[in-house]
């Protein structure tokens, strides 16, 4: 696998950089199609922006509502700005969590069975495995 790694553009608190928009491009790839392009946020000191890529990913998703710089969940309005509203979501982790699951049982990647979670099908799957061995 070859990947083109560029920086974008850089990330600002204000007067200060935080971090570097990045674009990875797969270029050469021999198990998989190539030419897949990605674009997140690398901050300094945190790595990978988990709460940007939530934004990027509820915003393509119709979870987030954007109406200019304002993000909004559900009517609530969560930040001026996209680093106001990563801010956000890192002071509450239960909505960050509410979106996440959002945008995966919007890309099918939940199957319904497993959001209902049922704790019973676990135990009938370990009481099955404890008959199976007796």
């Amino acid at each position: 696998v070859r990947l083109d790694i560029r920086r974008i553009g850089a990330l600002k608190d204000r007067d200060e950089v935080i971090g570097n928009q990045t674009r990875v491009k797969v270029v050469k790839n021999k198990v998989a199609p190539p030419f897949k392009q990605v674009e997140f946020d690398i901050l300094y000191g945190e790595g990978i922006s988990k709460m940007g890529e939530l934004l990027d990913l509820g915003v393509t998703g119709n979870v987030v509502e954007k109406a200019g710089s304002w993000f909004s969940y559900n009517g609530q309005r969560i930040g001026q700005g996209r680093e106001n509203a990563r801010r956000f979501l890192l002071e509450n982790p239960d909505i960050a969590d509410e979106i996440e699951l959002a945008i995966r049982r919007n890309a099918g990647l939940i199957a319904d069975h497993a959001l209902a979670g049922s704790l019973d099908a676990e135990d009938a799957d370990k009481g099955e495995v404890d008959e199976a061995s007796a």
